[in-house]
């Protein structure tokens, strides 16, 4: 009996110990669920916790400030756990992890094998406090991804200057944990185009998944497509189009009809084309893209939703360009007040991404030529002619060249003035031909807008002195008047490439100054690139 007593207690020590520095398979130390059960602070998470686990779980710890603030706003309480029993919420965010590519996202949340063992109930590898902090981290980087997107310097780098939202993990916890359904949708932290988005994700994903998006057979050398026409290409027109919504219906017909005429008339409004029956290159090489590739135009524009604030649509008034779109849109009174084409800047003059507030109407502007213009384009001009000015009702004012008010003046009779570093802003234009292109990337930055006398006067409807008729009189004078704008008008200047509009149809518009490829990179990098 002398030697049973220490026996005991050595087993019994040695069993504890067993249980509180067991090794899982990634050679972390971690604590059982039963070690915790006979504690009296297993609800408790407290910095030396915190500490220790940030340490086995060494992949997190870029994520420790975040995690910790959550359990500092919470008395250091367990967050994922209510009476023993992992939370509601905890469960919706399980679930939205691991459909994370729903979201548009590849995202990497480390431990996920450990995360799963915390929802498998015959597993008790992993504590009640790993549990809830494995739970905390991956609630981070799960929100971090879908709601923020790249990190703001990232973004900018990237050229998008519009303002990137900010968002607090706590704030954004209290209300899931509330309500977990707002992890299915929340319009006050996403962009409302997120969400359409997400819905032509899933539409496209279905489309590759049943496999009938095939390569279309093309002529060589290619001659455009016309009515009447008939060919195997003008049968896989007529597929695709039927794949994509633009046809109700699939006849198999290798001849161009009425039909399909509608179908591609259809297929090019909505992707912003010249609305014509006439199927050209450029299109027959966007009807062939790849629907993978279709998809990560969509999975890109989802990533640029992220970092607008869900505000911007809420403004009782603003002015949104998109430049891929060539499209500029008035909103008033929160309905849409007019819609116009617009030309941007060229590859070399790329136009900015970028917000800011319209605080003047100038109307019959002068046009203050910019240096780089005299020196790269007038100057040879006006050597080679010394009346190049006179005939361009130009003229020289303190060493400057200026441009007359008038109707061949290139800002055309009206300008809005929004002050930004990159002396960018919208105006009219006399060269309305340039309208009929598809690609519209004439100007040296600035948004050349056609219709831009139906916008002054659609700005100008709550000011009653501004009469319709002393707007044609402001526009046809002969010096230059300016109005200041009493209440500012926000204008937003966006890029995205995929548009879904309130019937659920997607547009696919040109992505003019490749920023998709580069987005593309910093998203999905290549195994041989995230290696490195």
């Amino acid at each position: 009996m002398k030697t049973f007593y220490p026996l005991a207690i050595i087993i019994v020590v040695s069993f504890f110990a067993l249980s509180f520095n067991k090794l899982d398979k990634n050679g972390l130390t971690t604590r059982t669920l039963s070690s915790y059960s006979t504690s009296n602070d297993n609800d408790v998470v407290d910095t030396e916790v915190l500490n220790d686990f940030f340490k086995r779980y060494s992949d997190l710890k870029k994520y420790q400030n975040e995690v910790t603030s959550l359990y500092k706003n919470r008395s250091y309480e367990t967050i994922w756990y209510s009476d023993n029993k992992i939370t509601e919420f905890g469960k919706v965010l399980h679930q939205k992890m691991k459909d994370a590519d729903d979201q548009g996202l590849e995202v990497n949340i480390p431990y996920r094998e450990e995360i799963e063992q915390i929802f498998d109930k015959k597993s008790k590898e992993i504590s009640k406090s790993d549990a809830d902090m494995l739970l905390s981290a991956a609630y981070v980087i799960y929100m971090r991804n879908v709601y923020e997107g790249l990190d703001a310097e990232t973004v900018k780098k990237t050229g998008w200057l519009l303002p990137k939202k900010k968002l607090s993990y706590d704030t954004l916890l209290d209300s899931l944990m509330t309500n977990p359904t707002l992890l299915e949708k929340n319009n006050v932290l996403l962009f409302d185009q997120y969400y359409k988005l997400e819905g032509a994700l899933k539409k496209y994903k279905q489309i590759e998944a049943d496999n009938n998006w095939k390569p279309m057979t093309v002529a060589t050398p290619y001659k455009d497509i016309r009515p009447d026409e008939k060919s195997i290409t003008v049968a896989q027109i007529r597929n695709r189009l039927f794949i994509m919504g633009d046809l109700k219906t699939d006849s198999k017909s290798d001849f161009y009809d009425r039909e399909l005429m509608d179908g591609v008339m259809h297929y090019k409004v909505r992707n912003g084309l010249k609305p014509n029956y006439i199927i050209g290159e450029d299109h027959i090489k966007d009807l062939n893209e790849p629907i993978g590739d279709k998809i990560k135009k969509i999975m890109i524009n989802m990533e640029r939703c992220r970092w607008i604030s869900p505000k911007l649509v809420t403004d009782n008034e603003y002015v949104m360009v998109n430049i891929p779109s060539f499209e500029l849109v008035y909103v008033k009174n929160g309905q849409v007040e007019l819609v116009s084409n617009v030309f941007v800047g060229s590859q070399l003059t790329k136009t900015s991404i970028f917000n800011g507030n319209i605080d003047k109407i100038v109307f019959s502007p002068y046009w203050t030529v910019p240096q780089s213009i005299v020196d790269n384009e007038l100057k040879l001009k006006m050597a080679a002619d010394k009346n190049y000015l006179a005939d361009n009702n130009m003229e020289m004012v303190n060493g400057q060249v200026r441009q007359k008010p008038g109707a061949k003046n290139s800002l055309g009779l009206v300008k809005f003035i929004f002050p930004n570093p990159e002396d960018i802003y919208m105006h009219d234009t006399p060269s309305k031909t340039l309208f009929d292109f598809e690609k519209r990337t004439f100007s040296h930055g600035c948004i050349n807008v056609q219709k831009a006398k139906e916008l002054a006067v659609a700005m100008l409807k709550d000011y009653p002195e501004w009469t319709q008729s002393r707007i044609d009189d402001a526009m046809a004078g002969k010096e230059e008047s300016t109005f200041k704008l009493p209440n500012k008008i926000p204008i937003y200047i966006t890029y995205f490439t995929t548009w879904v509009n309130d019937a659920g149809e997607i547009s696919f518009y040109q992505d003019v100054y490749n920023r998709d490829s580069e987005l593309n990179g910093l998203l999905f990098p290549t195994a041989e690139m995230a290696a490195n």
